[in-house]
């Protein structure tokens, strides 16, 4: 589904189930993992995780659009817009927004990066092994408090 037609959507679940036109601005979010959605106040716009759509279909979507709208319409209307807020949780019932988005399942999380550097010990060859590049002159050996080597690995990727 592209952006242009889930705007179209929250527009429209906007007029049906709120009564009021939704007028900024409505995205995906491939990042969004552990969140359904997020409204941000300063801009008004609505982000959407696709992962939900793909995974648990657009009823389940759907909910989650009413759960951002709401916090949407409560914020322009200056009343309680939070999570905590009578306000929030009493138009959450009525529009039949969910107050929590399904867990995605355990595939969908990002793998683990594999360790591309190593720092060997001078002294006593005790090894560390790193994911990021760091530079050895700012560190010494936690055991004999030594020199730091700096080795990048070389793996062969299995993709």
């Amino acid at each position: 589904m592209q952006d242009h037609v889930l705007q179209e959507w929250v527009e429209r679940v906007s007029q049906q189930y709120f009564g009021l036109p939704f007028r900024h601005r409505a995205t995906f979010n491939g990042r969004l993992k552990s969140t359904g959605g997020r409204y941000f106040t300063k801009t008004h716009n609505i982000e959407i995780s696709p992962h939900q759509l793909r995974n648990y279909g657009e009823e389940e979507t759907e909910k989650i659009i009413k759960h951002e709208l709401c916090h949407y319409h409560l914020h322009i209307m200056k009343r309680g817009y939070n999570h905590r807020d009578q306000d929030f949780k009493q138009l959450l019932a009525r529009v039949g927004g969910t107050r929590f988005c399904k867990a995605l399942p355990a595939g969908e999380k990002r793998k683990p990066e594999p360790f591309r550097f190593k720092l060997l010990c001078r002294s006593c060859g005790m090894e560390y092994m790193r994911k990021r590049k760091t530079d050895p002159r700012r560190y010494a050996c936690g055991k004999c408090r030594g020199q730091l080597l700096l080795y990048k690995l070389d793996f062969i990727s299995k993709t």
